[in-house]
């Protein structure tokens, strides 16, 4: 999830590393990263993401999103036709179209891990309002602002929300959300993450103090480490793109990673590449020269 707005400037020139071994498997964020700035997915990131498949390539996409957000790429699957949602918390087979997507897996967060989390950033930043992401439903207190252009199943207290009995109850919550009207976001993240400790995962995608808080453990890399094991495929026949800090720890634990021209300085610091912003198709630019290196 990322609002519209560059971070960084634009790098006009890829920066490539060499891969340890030739890619099967190329991970991509959305928001910033695949998608251009008004959400669209270009004809040449199209042509790209066509011919990374053809070429025996599998193309996962690996994002915040939830599942019902992804219309904008449900046209573009191929093959396998998985995605991997809210940080790592769900993979998603898109195969039946919006409003139809199957959940493959979901790595819920507790709720009683989720109530910790709210009760200690409530704490430690007072003003902290909250929205609860389950696998269908979305929940949020009446002071959480209307971020998502989206109207909420209910409307209620964190407290109230995680509650055994609580609206929602039969489904598993995949993360909790934390909006702060004052503070910076990266200083949000880093009381969020002190406060909370092991009890929770913390990043955020959102230039605004948005967090996202999901379960022990669920990022966009474990999540795809685990996909990746079951095909057989290693770490350094991954090729991963991303723009925020919800993608370091992706961009990390592939053998071969770009930031986007646009990225976060921790993203371009995690990474081991650097390729041009979303907006000039940084991710097909990259495509295009692994598969002319293959030919």
């Amino acid at each position: 999830m990322r609002e519209n707005g560059p971070v960084t400037s634009a790098t006009r020139q890829p920066e490539t590393p060499a891969a340890a071994l030739p890619p099967r498997l190329i991970a991509t964020d959305l928001d910033g990263t695949l998608l251009r700035d008004d959400k669209s997915v270009s004809e040449r990131t199209v042509a790209a993401l066509a011919a990374a498949e053809e070429a025996g390539i599998e193309v996962f996409f690996v994002t915040g999103r939830p599942a019902r957000w992804m219309d904008v790429v449900s046209d573009h699957v191929h093959g396998h036709g998985l995605a991997i949602c809210g940080n790592g918390a769900a993979v998603v087979d898109l195969h039946g179209g919006p409003g139809a997507h199957r959940f493959v897996k979901v790595r819920e967060l507790a709720r009683e891990n989720a109530l910790d989390a709210v009760r200690l950033l409530r704490e430690a930043a007072p003003g902290t309002v909250f929205a609860v992401e389950q696998t269908y439903g979305f929940y949020q207190e009446p002071a959480y602002p209307k971020l998502h252009m989206e109207i909420p199943d209910n409307l209620a207290p964190a407290e109230r929300l995680l509650a055994p009995d609580g609206p929602g109850a039969g489904e598993p919550v995949l993360k909790i959300l934390a909006f702060h009207h004052e503070l910076d976001p990266d200083a949000f993240l880093t009381v969020a993450r002190r406060a909370v400790g092991d009890r929770a995962t913390i990043t955020r995608s959102s230039p605004s103090a948005l967090l996202e808080i999901s379960g022990p453990g669920v990022s966009k890399a474990s999540t795809l480490e685990l996909c990746c094991a079951e095909r057989g495929i290693s770490p350094e026949e991954v090729v991963a793109f991303g723009d925020m800090p919800n993608d370091v720890e992706m961009l990390t634990w592939a053998g071969t990673s770009y930031a986007m021209g646009n990225a976060h300085p921790d993203v371009i610091a995690a990474a081991s590449g650097r390729t041009v912003a979303n907006n000039e198709d940084g991710v097909a630019v990259v495509i295009e020269k692994i598969l002319a290196e293959r030919l």
